[in-house]
Formats: C-alpha cells, structure tokens, sequence
C-alpha cells in the first residue's frame, strides 16, 4: 500500500514529465518549422527569378547562363547548378561545368518537378531547391539551390539550450515546492490522526487545534463538532449510570433496613411485621417500576423498529381516564375531554397509551386539591395534537428544557414522594419522537402546566382506511 506522500509525488513527478515533454519539444519543433518555410519561400522565389530569366533565351548554354546570372542578384546560398535538358552542368557555383551531374534533385527536376529538402543538425539548417527551366513549352534543363544556413542553426539550438536549463530550474523549483506543500499537508493529517487516536483513548475534551479555510479544515472543524457530541454523551452516559445506579440503590438499601430490622428484632409484634412486609412490597413494586422504565429507555435507544398500525386516540384517550380516575378522586382532581373523532395516527397502541397515560398520571399527581386536567383532542390538515393542561403547581420557566433529560426532577423531594423517578417525561419525549412526533412544554393560565403532543397525520393509504 502506497502512501499518500508517494502518490502525490508520483502524480507530480507524471505531470512534470508531461509538461517538460512538452515545453522541451513544442517551442523547438515550432521554431523549426518556421525556418523552414522560411527557407522554402526564399528558395522558392530565388529558384523561381532564375528558372523565368533562362525561360527567355532561345537554348541554354554556358555563355547564355552566365550572361543571365551576371544580371540576376541570387544571395544567401552556398551553391547555384544549371545544367541543361542532358544532364550536363552548364553553371556551378563549384566551378564543375561541363560534366553529367550527379545531384539527385537535378535529375528529378527535368521530369518538370519541383524539388524541396531542408533538414536540420546542431550544426546548420542544410537546404536545397531544384525546378525545371522551360523553354518554348519544353523543359530545357533545371535549376538548383544549396543553403547551409548555421546562424538559424545556432538560434535554434541557444533556444534548446535555454529551454532545457529552464526545465531544470522548473524541476527543481517544483520538486521543492512539492516538498514544502506535503510536508505541511501530511503534518495536518498527522495532526488529525493523532486527535482521533487521543480521542479514541477515551479524551473526548481533547480538541484539534484548526489553521485555514480548505477541506482539511473543514474536516478537522467537523472532527471537533463530532467530538463535542461524544464529550456531551459520555457526561449524560455518566450522569444515566450514576442517577440509575442511585435509584435502583435508594429502593434496595431500603428493603435490607427493613428485612435486617425483621431479622434482628426479636419477639417483633405481627402487626409491625406487617407493616415492614408492605414497605418491602412498596420498595420492591418502586424498584420494578424503575427497571422497567430503564429497560423502555434502552428498546428507545436502539432504535428497535415496531410496526406501526393505525391508533385511534380518542379511545385510548378515554381508556386513560377510566384508568387514572380512582387515583384522580383519591387526591379531588377532575377529568375533563374535549375529544375530536376520527383522530388516528400511525403508532402502536402500548406506545401511544403510555404516552397518554404518562402526560395524565403527571398532571393528577402534581395538581392541587380540587384542580382539574383538561384533555384536547383535535387534528388539522397535517397534523393530529393531544394537548394536557392541570391547574397544577406549573413548571417554572427556567426549568422547562430540562424536564425532558433523564432523571431529572424540578422538586426531589416532592417527585419521590409522588413516586416520580425522572425517566417517564424523558420515555415520553423519545417515544414521541420514535413515531416522528414533536412534544412541548408551556404554561396554563392562571396556574398548571400544558403539554402538547403532535403527530403525522396518515395518509388513506398507510391506514388503509
């Protein structure tokens, strides 16, 4: 497995190739070319005025070609041949008149074609141009041009010189600039490596120091977000353990007072017995009610999928009330419904009767003598609410984002007495939202609380209805 430093490098060091490749043989070959039409257009036309000066005498002959030349301005090349239509040289800048001529361009330019070589050395640009001479419509005998041209030569090889001296320093520029830009890069990324393996250890308080505004920024400011979520977990994950752990330890150290104080008691009277045996029943009961909550509290946590089935509150509404209304006379608390039909949503009945009950149990139990709890039932177009108001001791403002948080309690001593162990509000909250409900919290007027639940409301095709 390669690392990130070699894979980047070698992607540069691909790119770098490429690019010098280019910028090694492009300018190069481009200058090239241009000398080379260059060379092509002067020759052309040179070649051109001395084929049309010949073209006018009557035949070639040594003489007559050299009269013609003596007019003619040809410059700029190492070597002028005229031979006529037998091959034999009339002129020669070399001085070898009079002999067949060997020059292969020559020879192809007396089969009325024109002729064109230019090739390029280090050393020189080597050039030659041949073209028929035609003579009352008969091609006559030919014309040739030699260049070796070392000026353009040596431009073109300073520019290569130039180029490859530039492409050295571009590499070693580059490669250090690849070395700066990784070393920096892979630091950050040892940085972050190295915060997740603290955090891993278990410092979910640790945090990444962040520099810049790139993605690697980003990812580090998100490494921080996920790790304040982890620290807030862990403390309310401490805070669970400790306030369960508490409850569970309040009703059990109970229960071994009263059955040591049985035990130890000698001669005890059967009615004080009696009355240890209810308490221990009582605790017990408490302590079966708490488990069964936390047990409720981690089904929640799971996030165990139930299947949901349409739920008609209204009933389950009244089967709360018929529940909770001997403990409603008991304490001088009256029930009073205002409930819509039709009102159905998609849940499972347990859920949405503990919901129910847990909102009405509460508002009994923390209601004042001759109070009353009011239950609406009503629904919109999107949307079905139960709402619960009592005339009870209310919640004070300051406390109300709290009621929801496990094993919480606005009155301890209070909550205890009423049998309250922080978790059904808390139960209630994520149910709710289990079934992708919303649950708040206000104020009644002039006193009491008000809870309001709201649900989805189906579709005819979910309920089937």
């Amino acid at each position: 497995m390669h690392s990130i430093r070699t894979q980047v490098s070698l992607f540069i060091a691909l790119l770098l190739v490429l690019l010098l490749a280019v910028l090694n043989t492009y300018p190069i070959t481009s200058s090239r070319d241009l000398v080379v039409d260059e060379k092509y257009n002067s020759l052309s036309k040179q070649a051109a005025v001395v084929s049309s000066s010949l073209s006018g005498l009557d035949r070639l002959s040594p003489e007559g070609v050299s009269e013609v030349l003596s007019l003619l301005d040809v410059t700029g090349v190492q070597r002028l041949v005229i031979i006529n239509d037998e091959t034999t040289v009339l002129y020669d800048g070399r001085g070898r008149i009079g002999r067949p001529t060997d020059l292969e361009a020559l020879l192809t330019a007396l089969q009325t074609k024109t002729v064109f070589h230019s090739s390029f050395t280090e050393q020189a640009f080597v050039s030659e141009y041949a073209m028929p001479v035609v003579i009352n419509s008969a091609t006559a005998g030919a014309v040739y041009l030699y260049e070796y041209d070392t000026d353009s030569a040596a431009i073109i090889y300073g520019l290569k010189n130039q180029v490859r001296t530039l492409s050295i320093l571009v590499s070693v520029a580059t490669a250090i600039i690849v070395l700066v830009f990784m070393y920096v890069m892979l630091q950050r990324i040892r940085d972050l490596v190295a915060s997740m393996r603290i955090v891993a250890g278990g410092d979910y308080r640790h945090r990444l120091a962040v520099r810049g505004r790139d993605e690697i920024s980003e990812l580090g400011h998100e490494f921080n977000r996920l790790t304040v979520c982890l620290d807030e977990n862990e403390q309310q994950r401490r805070r669970f353990v400790s306030d369960a752990s508490h409850e569970l330890k309040t009703p059990l150290a109970a229960i071994r007072l009263l059955t040591d104080s049985i035990v130890q008691t000698n001669d005890m009277p059967p009615e004080m017995v009696r009355e240890f045996v209810d308490d221990i029943g009582s605790e017990a009961v408490r302590l079966q009610r708490t488990t069964e909550k936390l047990l409720a509290l981690s089904r929640l946590d799971d996030d165990i999928q139930v299947m949901r089935e349409p739920v008609d509150v209204s009933q389950t509404i009244l089967d709360v009330c018929s529940a909770l209304a001997p403990i409603a006379a008991e304490r001088s608390v009256t029930l009073n419904t205002s409930l819509e039909d039709g009102c159905v949503v998609m849940a499972t009945v347990d859920d949405m009767y503990h919901i129910v009950f847990n909102l009405v149990e509460n508002a009994i139990k923390y209601n004042l003598p001759e109070g009353s709890v009011k239950i609406w039932l009503n629904q919109d177009e999107v949307e079905v609410h139960v709402t619960v108001e009592d005339t009870g001791i209310g919640i004070p403002e300051a406390e109300r984002l709290n009621i929801f948080t496990r094993f919480y309690r606005i009155d301890k001593a209070r909550s205890r007495e009423a049998g309250g162990s922080g978790l059904g509000l808390s139960i209630v909250h994520d149910t709710v939202k289990a079934h992708n409900g919303t649950i708040t919290v206000g104020s009644n007027r002039p006193q009491g609380s008000r809870f309001m639940v709201s649900f989805p409301r189906p579709t005819p095709e979910e309920t089937g209805i």
